[in-house]
């Protein structure tokens, strides 16, 4: 399950050439709340020490206490909320939490900034969830509208990376539109105020902006995006926490099974933990249902497409080799 993008400043900048470092990848860690501990079932052999999730609002934590799986005599786990991909990146690289869930773009990013994690299991969607919004009363109606326009999005995240692949879709350059990388909350009033023409964004942001304020959809991520996340784990996690990790994965996976058919459920639990109305919770909640996979060929081929596609529009500086930042010996048998 894909979250929010990272809210960052309220800076607008120019639309220029991502050159990521260590550092840009490494940027501030975001504040974060540690959360009482959620626990899942545990075999002896499970270490009491707790597994530490990073997590956002929305996320992992709230569909498995929404699916029931929390019990006693379980596996402990701390759970830290952070603003978005970029600052659990962060805490992943410090060695603040062992395990977390990214989107496709992220992951190519931390893998270009050389963080020490893996990808241990995809979370399949249909990619719905990412879409180009417009004004309610705008005259766009099509991604060749956007021509000289000021699309509002978040740097080398979900967004960005759509907004790309649609003008290439479309038969136009990368700078044929003036990106203009702000957070979401700054994007959403740009937009209402005309100071943007488009804004790329995801999930709560796209629902929120369609049902509240009457945004038009012109395109989203269906066809142009591989509808992919990944639940990642450092690579120390990975050495001392195996057992633990798997056994996650598979509550992980059953609770993900679970929403598939409880959705209108999940839309309630979902709403009041982000604090969104239950019309706007619904239709992310139908975004977000997916499966939770192992990292089979098809998979890792997919996330190489996303990774060269970043590398052919510069938002990382040379081409990744996605095979090393996956470990696909995880499954999910009870």
């Amino acid at each position: 399950m894909t979250m929010p993008d990272t809210p960052g400043t309220d800076t607008v900048e120019p639309s220029e050439s991502i050159r990521p470092s260590r550092r840009h990848v490494l940027a501030a860690l975001g504040a974060t709340s540690i959360l009482p501990s959620l626990v899942l079932e545990r075999p002896r052999a499970w270490a009491d020490t707790p597994l530490r999730l990073g997590d956002q609002k929305g996320g992992a934590r709230s569909l498995i206490e929404a699916a029931g799986m929390t019990g006693n005599g379980a596996l402990p786990v701390q759970w830290s909320l952070f603003a978005g991909a970029p600052m659990l990146i962060q805490a992943l690289a410090a060695n603040a939490v062992d395990a977390g869930v990214i989107g496709d773009a992220p992951l190519v990013f931390a893998q270009a900034g050389d963080v020490p994690v893996k990808a241990i299991a995809g979370i399949q969607t249909d990619g719905t969830t990412t879409a180009i919004v417009v004004a309610k009363n705008s005259p766009l109606r099509s991604v060749r509208d956007l021509k000289g326009k000021r699309v509002a999005t978040l740097r080398a995240q979900t967004g960005h990376y759509l907004t790309l692949a649609a003008l290439r879709a479309a038969g136009m350059k990368d700078d044929d539109v003036a990106f203009v990388f702000i957070p979401p909350v700054s994007a959403k009033l740009a937009l209402q105020t005309g100071a943007v023409d488009a804004w790329a964004t995801w999930g709560p942001y796209i629902s929120d902006a369609k049902i509240a304020d009457g945004a038009r959809e012109i395109v989203n991520g269906g066809k142009l995006m591989s509808g992919l996340s990944y639940v990642v784990a450092t690579e120390a996690a990975l050495r001392d926490r195996r057992e633990s990790l798997a056994g996650y994965l598979r509550r992980f996976h059953a609770a993900h099974r679970w929403m598939l058919t409880h959705q209108d459920i999940y839309a309630e639990v979902w709403g009041r933990d982000v604090g969104l109305p239950l019309p706007v919770a619904r239709d992310v909640v139908r975004g977000l249902a997916g499966t939770v996979v192992p990292l089979s060929p098809d998979i890792i081929a997919k996330q190489q497409q996303v990774s060269d596609f970043m590398t052919e529009t510069r938002m990382v500086p040379r081409r990744l080799d996605t095979a090393g930042i996956v470990d696909s010996s995880f499954t999910f048998q009870p």
